[in-house]
């Protein structure tokens, strides 16, 4: 049985010192679908920046995405845009389909270590949707999109400059996404590795770049039930 079929045990975790959280999809069920405002926003932003029309901007946005790993870095590299004025614009959305969530607050705090969000977002965007989920006390620092000097996960220099400035040993470290490709650095510099996926997966629309592709090596547990899962591994779940 592979790590990704099974239960984890308190024991796979005991090393880790150090629990590294992306944000979006990941701190929140996929269901919330945060992201699909921050998704118009940025359709929009593209859109009048470039005079045209929604669709044709949407496809140039989502391959933005894809080549560059955010819509932001593409923008930047072919457009010359100001990050900050595209980050205040992505991220004017209503935070309020965010509902706190006791449960997953207590089961990170339980964890031993210290504990961040490193994401592609910005630090408002994570404190703002951290704190409508009442768990940001819970986390040590926020490492985001403008600390990685705007080069997105999964670049390894991203990884590389969030472990030298936060000072984790990788080694004794635990990653969580929903992504799986931003999994492949971290499970290389000795991370474990942690995917979050929709409940019901088949039932979820979900963009195919964001279901796995069948090699899987470099994840090595699959959940659908964050809390649950932060349960086992402290030895807290039933």
């Amino acid at each position: 049985m592979t790590k990704i079929d099974r239960t984890p045990e308190k024991a796979d975790f005991d090393h880790v010192t150090d629990w590294v959280f992306d944000l979006d999809n990941t701190l929140y069920p996929h269901h919330v679908n945060l992201f699909a405002q921050i998704d118009r926003n940025m359709t929009a932003y593209v859109a009048a920046l470039l005079q045209m029309e929604r669709e044709e901007a949407r496809k140039l946005q989502k391959q933005y995405y894809l080549e560059h790993g955010t819509t932001l870095q593409g923008l930047m590299i072919h457009h010359g845009i100001d990050p900050n004025d595209f980050l205040e614009k992505a991220h004017a959305i209503d935070y309020s389909a965010l509902m706190p969530q006791p449960e997953l607050g207590q089961a990170i705090k339980a964890l031993p270590g210290r504990k961040f969000i490193f994401t592609n977002g910005s630090v408002k965007h994570a404190e703002m949707t951290a704190g409508a989920l009442g768990i940001l006390e819970h986390f040590d620092d926020i490492f985001d999109i403008v600390a990685a000097d705007y080069v997105p996960k999964p670049a390894q220099a991203t990884y590389d400059k969030f472990a030298a400035l936060k000072r984790v040993d990788t080694g004794k470290a635990a990653m969580f996404e929903d992504l799986p490709r931003n999994l492949t650095v971290p499970k290389a510099l000795g991370m474990q590795t942690v995917l979050l996926v929709p409940r019901n997966l088949e039932d979820t629309v979900v963009e195919w770049w964001e279901r796995t592709s069948g090699e899987e090596d470099h994840i090595d547990f699959v959940t659908d039930d964050l809390v649950a899962f932060l349960g086992k591994v402290t030895g807290s779940g039933g």
